[in-house]
């Protein structure tokens, strides 16, 4: 049935994430005190949520061997949807996405069609499974749509502080989902950090990176960039979460241990940027 048909193809973008890359975009509206210039964050948040939705269809389309293993109830393992209809909705989407894009100023052209786009491709078909280097391009591509809602504003300079924050958690959460999809890609012959090394490194650098980004996130507090309820909010919706992340890793460093972090993470992410807001006050 074509209801069918139309729930799968929106299930291959994965809403949560779509609707999370465009509640991003109000949040840092909110950030800047620019969320009155309705049509501009309307506009940030259509192309964002198109590229994350491109990139979603795209990296299914890819990761099929794998999602055999990791992930078989995914539209495509299904066989719900075809590869070949997840990249034409991939192109579809990048394509509306950047012409939408140009009705912003010439530096958000310039992150959002320039740079984002070519790198969320070059990430699903070469990155993803490149030592390190696909968690570093998906990191860099997550905390650069800040400083795109920044340009997409011209007011750049208060998006760094949550594009590094959310670098940090998106690259920390990358590792982790490499160490819980460890089984499908190694049938795929990719080459992920847990792959390369053993389960003991992993460990070690996923409690490196956490315990960094924790110390990091605290840092414009303690400068005073930030008030107090920038550090209640943080304690809350980030270092709580990474102290857990260490504690599980430190007690079960397992796969198991990686599939519950990796969903902490993901909400700890859109929580730092309500910190982020609540450092105004």
């Amino acid at each position: 049935m074509w209801i069918d048909l139309v729930y799968y193809h929106l299930k291959i973008l994965r809403p949560l994430n779509v609707f999370t890359s465009g509640l991003a975009m109000i949040v840092s509206a909110s950030i800047l005190n620019q969320i009155d210039s309705y049509y501009v964050v309307s506009i940030t948040c259509i192309v964002v949520m198109c590229y994350t939705g491109a990139s979603n269809a795209l990296n299914d389309a890819i990761d099929l061997k794998s999602d055999l293993i990791n992930r078989p109830y995914r539209p495509i393992p299904s066989g719900k949807i075809s590869r070949s209809a997840a990249v034409a909705l991939s192109f579809v989407l990048f394509t509306a996405g950047s012409i939408i894009c140009l009705q912003l100023g010439d530096a958000a052209k310039v992150i959002g069609i320039i740079i984002s786009v070519p790198m969320l491709i070059f990430y699903n078909i070469y990155f993803k499974g490149v030592y390190l280097l696909g968690n570093f391009a998906v990191g860099l591509v997550i905390g650069m749509s800040f400083i795109f809602s920044g340009a997409a504003h011209y007011s750049i300079a208060p998006m760094w502080i949550p594009a590094f924050l959310a670098f940090g958690l998106t690259f920390l959460r990358e590792i982790i989902k490499d160490l819980e999809d460890i089984r499908g890609d190694k049938i795929s012959g990719l080459l992920t950090y847990p792959i390369s090394s053993d389960l003991k490194q992993t460990t070690r650098l996923i409690i490196l990176i956490a315990a960094s980004v924790g110390l990091a996130a605290l840092t414009p507090y303690l400068v005073g960039y930030y008030g107090t309820w920038y550090l209640i909010a943080l304690v809350i919706g980030v270092e709580i979460p990474l102290v857990l992340v260490v504690f599980f890793f430190i007690k079960k460093p397992v796969v198991s241990t990686a599939k519950i972090c990796s969903k902490i993470l993901k909400l700890s992410t859109l929580m730092g940027l309500v910190a982020i807001y609540m450092g105004k006050f």
